[in-house]
Order: C-alpha cells, then structure tokens, then sequence
C-alpha cells in the first residue's frame, strides 16, 4: 500500500507529540528531526524534505501553536498543509483544446508502464464521453505494437499503427485519421529507453514539433523513487513536459516519488496508477493524497469510487431486504462484483479514516475473497437462490468444484445465514439502511 511506512513513521512521532501535552521548542524540533528521517527512509529527495521539515518547523514554532491548548493538533494540521503544498496546490487537469483533436504525448523510460497508461488514459476519457484513440509510435520495442492493441482492447479503445515506419509519418496518418474518424483525443505512445539518450529524445522532439501536442506527459514508475526526480528533470530540460504520470504507486510504501517530484521540478503530478486493471489510474489530487499518507482516509475519493456503482441494483437488493425476502448468494455475488469496480481491497480501505491494514492483511482478505466467489460459482442456481438446499453431498460437491474445503463452505453458509439475522435485528428496530447494503460478517 502506497506511502505504508511512511504514514506508520509519521504516525508514531504524532502518537509522541499527543502524549506530551504541552509543547516545547525542543519537543518540536526532536518530533522534525523524525519527520525528516521518515522523509528519508520513504526516499523523498535529500533537498526537498530539509526544506519541507525546516518549513514546518518555523510554523510549529510560533506562539499560537505552542500555546495552544492542542498543540499537537496544530502540529499536525502544519505537516498536512505542508505535505499538501509539497505535491501541488490542487488537481491539474489535462488542457483539452477546444479545437478537436486534443493531441497528448506520452513519453517516459522503458519499463515505466507508458504504453499500459495509454490505455488506462484512454479508458479514462472514453468513460467520460470522449472517443480517444491510440497511436502506436513504439516502432522499437519487442511486441509493443502488440501490447498497446492488447491494452487497447480491454480498454474498448481503438489502436492506429502502420507497423514499423518512421513515427513522425505514424504521427500524421493517426491526425489525419482521427479527423476522419471523430476521435477527439488522441494519445501518443512513444518510444522508450533503459536509459536516457541523445537518440530518444531527438526523436522524441520530432514527433512533438510535429503532433504540437496539447499535453507532453511523462510516465515514471514509482518504485524508483528518487531516481525519478532526475528522470523527470532530465525529461523536462530535453523535451519539455506539462506534467506526470506516476505508475506503480499502489506497490511503493515508501512513495517518496509522490512527495519529490513537484517540488524537484515544478511539474505537477496529474494522474496516479494505483493498480494493474485499466480502471485503476486516479487523478491526482494533492490534499487526498496527504490526507493518507496521515492516516486520515481519503473519503472523497472513495465516495467517487462508490459513485460507479450500479446504484439501481443496490436500491433493489436494499428493498429486497427491507421487505424480508432474504440474502441470498446471488446478492452477495453482486456485492463482491461492485466492489471490485472500485480497485483493490487495500486501495479501498486505504481511504477509510483510521483504517490501519498492512498489506499482508490485505492481500489475505483479497484471497478469502476469492475463495468465497470460488465457492459461490461452484453452486448450481438453484442453490445460490436458495441456500436452504444445501445439503451434507451437495457441500462435498461445492468443495470440490472450487478447490476448498466443506468447512469453508460450511463457514461460508454460517456467515449467510449470520448476515441474515443481522438485517432482521435492523428491520426490527426500526432502522433500514439505504444505498448499498455492507457485507455483514464477510471478511472485508
């Protein structure tokens, strides 16, 4: 999970602040001197958290929040403003043209995941209307051609290539196309390197001479954390970059990536890759994003998340319930399938205020949850419409067609039936729930 020893660091020089009360100049600076080592240790750049701590630390020096009568609070409220500051003002957007198509250059090193956020970009602005189209400028790589129409695919996206011609010429055939074809957006996926070169960029600059896109963004794994801050420098000094697109995030605890390369390079970061399914690219927004790294949640984003649910289907099972016509497999089926819209079990509760989940935890509730869809697809149905018909070979036959245990399907019916009674004490008292029913005793 993005930023986990860091937010666990930062949390435990917070813990040591509440428990001293009243503040003085020397507890401040000793809690600053953590912070910057916890900086370091995420590998935020060595310049960038001396000047973030030293910043802090000037504000929690002053009279009103030594005096306070929560100064630690206060303390807190600095580094949350600071960090958010740190990664930008607000949620960049991309600069849509308003003369059809919106060109979009995507560069980046080889292996950063460029051709894969093409696609998620993409997938991205089709869900909001827009009819994007991929252009294969890779002429170098190994089956990049390939991969980008793979991706292309999953993303409903259409991919333009001539195979491997010059990409400049790709370029002008893919404008031309895209004007005959109404495609408004049109994504470029370049070439990349091991390394940075002369030959990269140089082709690199006639591609954008041509295109004039309206956004040049770079793709940067995460995970190299503060190897990115040069690769980003070196990128905008040689081409010139409007902004960035940091993959990988969801895998990096340390995220110092996130937290150096805005204030490294004056680049704003744009979109977050928090997965591997084509859904999971994020805008970023710099607030939400130190508001987790502080363990306070990210219930904005979440909430958005949420937004994507069939909320028809969630109304239905809710009065299906309210009206006592039970719970049965089908439903909680539906339920696990709408979640899944909203990206990885450890991305979700990453956004919930005070949710403290290591990965490790994560990743076994993510197989529990896999066990029960194994078990629930391994029954006729009949059976998932109708639990009660469920008996002793019915179990062994359930067991072995998803690969489990009759104890787990055992447990699993327990916590049906459990979930059942649950909603019947709510119905009782008076209380109905609304929206989207919660999975009762199942493990989330």
């Amino acid at each position: 999970m993005a930023f986990e020893g860091l937010s666990e660091k930062l949390g435990s020089v917070f813990k040591k602040l509440k428990n001293r009360g009243k503040l003085s100049e020397a507890d401040v600076k000793e809690a600053m001197r953590e912070v910057r080592l916890a900086l370091l240790e995420a590998d935020v750049n060595y310049k960038v958290a001396k000047e973030f701590v030293a910043g802090v630390t000037q504000k929690a020096l002053g009279e009103e929040v030594l005096n306070s009568l929560t100064p630690a609070q206060q303390v807190i409220k600095i580094v949350n403003e600071e960090l958010t500051a740190l990664m930008g003002t607000g949620h960049e957007r991309i600069n849509i043209s308003s003369k059809i198509p919106t060109v979009i250059l995507m560069c980046g090193l080889q292996g950063s995941g460029k051709t894969t956020h093409c696609a998620k970009l993409g997938y991205l602005f089709k869900s909001q209307g827009k009819r994007p189209l991929l252009v294969a400028c890779d002429i170098y790589r190994p089956a990049a051609i390939d991969q980008l129409k793979v991706v292309g695919e999953k993303a409903g996206v259409p991919v333009f290539e001539m195979g491997q011609t010059d990409p400049v010429q790709i370029c002008k055939k893919a404008l031309g196309h895209a004007n005959d074809h109404g495609n408004d957006i049109v994504i470029i996926d370049t070439a990349g390197r091991l390394h940075i070169d002369q030959e990269l960029m140089e082709e690199l600059r006639r591609i954008k001479e041509f295109a004039k896109p309206n956004e040049t963004l770079l793709v940067i794994d995460a995970m190299t954390g503060q190897d990115a801050v040069n690769v980003a420098a070196s990128f905008d000094q040689e081409l010139g970059v409007d902004g960035v697109i940091l993959t990988k995030l969801d895998g990096d605890t340390r995220g110092g990536a996130a937290l150096s390369v805005r204030a490294a390079t004056g680049k704003p970061i744009k979109f977050a890759g928090m997965g591997e399914k084509i859904g999971d690219l994020e805008p970023f927004y710099p607030d939400r994003m130190a508001s987790r790294i502080l363990g306070m949640g990210d219930v904005l984003t979440l909430i958005e998340k949420a937004g994507g649910m069939d909320m028809d289907k969630a109304m239905e099972m809710a009065k299906k319930m309210q009206d006592n016509k039970g719970f049965d497999f089908n439903d909680l089926l539906d339920q696990m399938n709408e979640m899944k819209k909203m990206g990885p079990l450890s991305s979700i509760l990453g956004m919930i205020p005070g949710a403290k989940v290591s990965d490790e935890d994560a990743e076994k509730g993510e197989k529990e949850l896999s066990r029960i869809e194994a078990i629930i697809r391994s029954m006729t149905p009949a059976e998932r419409s109708k639990p009660s018909l469920i008996n002793p070979g019915r179990k062994r036959r359930i067991a072995a067609g998803s690969g489990t245990r009759v104890e787990d399907v055992n447990r699993l019916l327990h916590q049906l039936d459990q979930s059942a009674k649950m909603m019947k004490q709510l119905r009782k008292g008076g209380r109905r729930r609304r929206g989207m029913p919660g999975l009762g005793g199942f493990p989330m």
